[in-house]
């Protein structure tokens, strides 16, 4: 988005939207439930009608059923879409967050998986469970790559997600601080995104 692109944001977490809240002002948005196959057929609709934009899926923790149901419906059709399916997995230190991974993992084989270890759990030394398992060798001989992803300071990203602002609205609003916070950990959040794209 800061690159100027067309984006197309899918949010999936119709529970909790709380990143299309965050920017259907700002982008086009859609609220698409995946854990049913209209769900998907409306993912891949959607794709076709714009093909000019990078779709971004935000997709709720619950999503492996959805995605066990129904992926096939977008993995048949990445190839017509003239499409790539690139899924960035963001985990913590937990052992469910890894086991869902391979899950996801088995029913879309073929596609470019970055494992985004999520810095608010932790340095990165401390995701023992990843990185001392055979399924981050899985993910890294595939073309994948093991991320970092920064930590926000908690002021922060408590008033983004309280205030539900986008990070442009948040960048015009907050305090000076907060601000130089922000760009610091957006800076560093583009700098992880462009090591794997």
């Amino acid at each position: 988005m800061a690159r100027g692109e067309s984006v197309l944001l899918i949010e999936s977490d119709t529970s909790n939207p709380d990143i299309y809240k965050m920017y259907c002002e700002e982008l086009e948005t859609r609220l698409l439930d995946l854990d049913t196959a209209d769900g998907w057929i409306d993912l891949v609709n959607s794709c076709d009608e714009r093909k000019d934009h990078t779709v971004l899926i935000n997709t709720a923790a619950r999503n492996n059923k959805g995605v066990a149901a129904y992926s096939q419906t977008l993995k048949n059709t990445l190839k017509e879409l003239e499409r790539e399916l690139v899924t960035f997995w963001v985990i913590n230190r937990q052992r469910d967050s890894v086991e869902l991974l391979k899950e996801y993992m088995e029913e879309l084989p073929d596609t470019r998986v970055h494992v985004v270890r999520n810095g608010h759990y932790g340095e990165e030394a401390k995701f023992e469970l990843y990185n001392d398992s055979k399924l981050r060798k899985q993910v890294e001989d595939a073309g994948g790559q093991s991320l970092m992803f920064p930590d926000l300071a908690d002021r922060v990203s408590d008033a983004l997600y309280s205030q539900r602002l986008s990070i442009r609205a948040a960048l015009e609003s907050m305090p000076i601080g907060n601000r130089a916070e922000l760009q610091r950990w957006r800076a560093a959040a583009q700098k992880m995104f462009e090591r794997a794209l």
